[in-house]
């Protein structure tokens, strides 16, 4: 008996794994049809890792012992790329309800939150080759990254989950706004505004008192501050103190991955739920 229901659990989860990867394979189908669609999201990020970033560095120079501004701006520009990558996957969630399949997907006979899966799976696939690619291109440019395997998971985690939550806050976004203008309306203040008060240019603690206490509860400012001491950008953690102001690093970087990983599960879970919602209307 206990083997029958091993084996029953086990195709269940088969079947399931296979209904999300079918839907993912139709999101990618629509929404990276050709290589710009993928590639043009890049075009600013990569801007500000190769043209900008040196430029400021000529002009503001080691503004903190040990940092390398251009590695510095280099891991702050994932922080515009991610965001930026998440809510145009969010428009194609608006443009598939006007004009393509969605109401025959929520008819289908499989959970609701599969959609989501689907298009999340998407998201995260051409965001990760994104970041890679800004990795590559910011090394040539004359970033200096330290990998280790216990930094790459720090970095990949810091990453993966941020992505997760930002495609949360996009998908939510999208089942809730019922038109294309609104949504694109929302983009600079969900995408872009946080940037500038999350580390990403400069470490939050020139920032008045006010607008850093802001930047501390920004799961940006932890995801940036991660990547960085995962990439050895900023050894010491400096920018985990920061945040936190202890004296143990490793300490500081898990509270900052709990913060993203929390971030990453209620805005996933609320675009579950929202989209559930929508199907009904």
């Amino acid at each position: 008996m206990a083997v029958a229901t091993v084996a029953v659990e086990h195709r269940a989860r088969i079947r399931r794994g296979s209904a999300v990867a079918t839907l993912a394979r139709r999101r990618f189908a629509l929404s990276a049809r050709t290589p710009r669609e993928i590639i043009v999201p890049l075009v600013n990020p990569v801007l500000f890792a190769l043209v900008i970033a040196p430029a400021l560095n000529k002009v503001i120079g080691s503004f903190r012992p040990g940092l390398d501004y251009v590695s510095y701006v280099a891991i702050g520009t994932i922080g515009l790329l991610v965001p930026i990558n998440t809510m145009f996957a969010g428009l194609g969630v608006i443009v598939d309800r006007a004009e393509g399949a969605q109401r025959e997907l929520v008819s289908a006979p499989v959970p609701r939150s599969f959609v989501v899966y689907g298009n999340l799976a998407v998201a995260l696939l051409t965001t990760t080759f994104q970041v890679v690619a800004l990795i590559g291109f910011a090394v040539l440019r004359g970033a200096n990254f330290v990998t280790t395997a216990t930094g790459i998971a720090w970095f990949g985690s810091a990453a993966l989950l941020f992505a997760i939550g930002s495609y949360g806050v996009a998908e939510t976004l999208a089942n809730r706004m019922p038109k294309q203008e609104e949504y694109i309306g929302v983009v600079p203040a969900v995408a872009i505004l946080p940037w500038f008060f999350a580390g990403s240019l400069f470490p939050i603690d020139t920032l008045p008192r006010g607008l850093a206490m802001f930047a501390r509860v920004l799961p940006l400012t932890h995801a940036l501050a991660l990547m960085r001491y995962g990439l050895g950008v900023d050894k010491i953690g400096v920018g985990l103190k920061d945040i936190w102001g202890m004296a143990n690093v490793q300490a500081m970087a898990g509270l900052s991955l709990l913060v993203i990983a929390f971030f990453a599960i209620a805005f996933t879970r609320l675009a579950v739920r929202v989209f559930s919602r929508a199907a009904l209307r």
